[in-house]
Formats: C-alpha cells, sequence, structure tokens
C-alpha cells in the first residue's frame, strides 16, 4: 500500500500548453520507474496536475532527486 503522495500543480505559459504536454509524456516511461502511480491531468486549458504516488520515503526522495525533476526544473522559467 502506498504511504505517500505528491499533488503537483502546474501552468503552462501561454504557448507553451503542447510542450509541457510534451514532456510529462516524455517523462511517463521514467516516472513508472519510481513510483507507485503516475498520473497527469489536465485540469484547463493551461492547468495540469500531476499525482505521484511512493511506497515509502526512499521512492519520495529518489523522485524528487531523479531525473524527471532536474529536467522539469531546468526547462521552468521556459514552460511554467
Amino acid at each position: 500500500m502506498d504511504k505517500l503522495a505528491i499533488w503537483a500543480r502546474v501552468e503552462a505559459k501561454p504557448g507553451k500548453e503542447q510542450e509541457v504536454a510534451d514532456f510529462l509524456k516524455s517523462a511517463q516511461a521514467v516516472a513508472a520507474q519510481g513510483t507507485t502511480s503516475w498520473c497527469a491531468v489536465k485540469i484547463g486549458p493551461t492547468n495540469i496536475g500531476i499525482f505521484d504516488t511512493f511506497a515509502d520515503e526512499a521512492g519520495l526522495d529518489a523522485h524528487l532527486s531523479g531525473e524527471i525533476a532536474k529536467a522539469l526544473f531546468e526547462k521552468a522559467q521556459e514552460l511554467l
């Protein structure tokens, strides 16, 4: 059973909605390696929710310091 979860809501900059969606689609396979479940949900035209669950703190920590988080922070200024 999952013990931890993250709910993050991000807003794409105008005109960057498809790039954000593409980024999240490309991250899905990597996210599946460290999460129990991972889901990105389009809430509105520019709003996206990301929900991840983890079995333990080690999985959460690995995810937060992993490839997806690094790539997202690198692109945040441009996309979000």
